[in-house]
This record gives C-alpha cells, structure tokens and sequence, in this order.
C-alpha cells in the first residue's frame, strides 16, 4: 500500500547514476520534489516514460522543481541506460539493500522484485501532496504532474 497523501515522505538516500548520494533532506525547504519509481531501465514503457519527462524538463527540473527517478537498478546500468537516452535528471538506485526505499513508499512488487509505476510529489516541507500508483505495464499521464505541481 503506497504512503498516503499528507503525510511526511520518508528521507531516503540513494546513489544517483553519477555515484553521488541524492537525499530527499537535500531539497527540504528549496524545492518541491516529483519522486518517480519505475521498473526497470531499458525496457520499454520505462523508456518511454523517462523520455518523454526528458523532453518536457524544463516541467519538472527548475527553480521550483527536482525530478528524481529511482528503479531496482545498480548505479552502473543507470549511468549506461542514462547515457543511451541522454537523461540529465538524477537516476537514483534502490539496488542495494534491494528495495527499501520503494518498500518505504509502498510501490515494491515482492513477487516480482522491483518497484511499480509510483509517482509522489512531495512539497518542499517534505510532505506527500500529490500520488499515482500504476501497474508495471501501464503508463503515466505526465500532464497529471503538471498539473499537481501547479496546484502547489
């Protein structure tokens, strides 16, 4: 069961694609924060959907705004499939210890190991204000984030 809107998103840490720690801490008080988690890198809904979030960046990584996407992937398979895709917004694992921070938000899939479809966007306070949870094979609706971060 996915964390509920207004309530406090846990602090998770994880290490981007890049090798440094990426805190949800690191944006408190600065930005509000759209938390992704997704399957798996190099597949094809995945791919599609963090594609088309780089090519309406501007959306989601500004002055008000950091997009983090975290999946079950090392560090190492992020940095290639971040490279092949030209993805400049942070790729965080949750590899290592597998899963905790998709378990902390509710969207692990035990049976099949890796995280759902689970977007948060989470004020700068570092509260829930906005959730959608997807099955693995279905899609997000990107414009459902714009328009929730409009309404912050």
């Amino acid at each position: 069961m996915a964390i509920e809107v207004g309530t406090k998103a846990p602090d998770i840490t994880l290490k981007s694609q890049h090798g440094e720690a990426v805190s949800l801490a690191d944006f408190r008080g600065k930005k509000n924060v759209v938390l992704l988690f997704y399957p798996f890198a190099f597949t094809g809904v995945c791919t599609g959907e963090l594609c088309a979030l780089r090519d309406q960046l501007p959306s989601f990584v500004n002055d008000d705004v950091q997009l983090l996407a975290v999946s079950n992937d090392s560090p190492f398979a992020l940095r290639v499939f971040a490279d092949q895709e030209g993805l400049e917004y942070p790729l965080l694992s949750d590899f290592w210890p597998h899963g905790a921070a998709s378990r902390a938000f509710g969207v692990f899939d035990e049976e099949k190991g890796c995280a759902v479809r689970g977007t948060f966007i989470i004020d700068t306070e570092g509260v829930v204000r906005w959730s959608v949870v997807n099955a693995i094979p279905e899609a997000r609706d990107l414009n459902e984030y714009v328009k929730a971060l409009e309404a912050l």
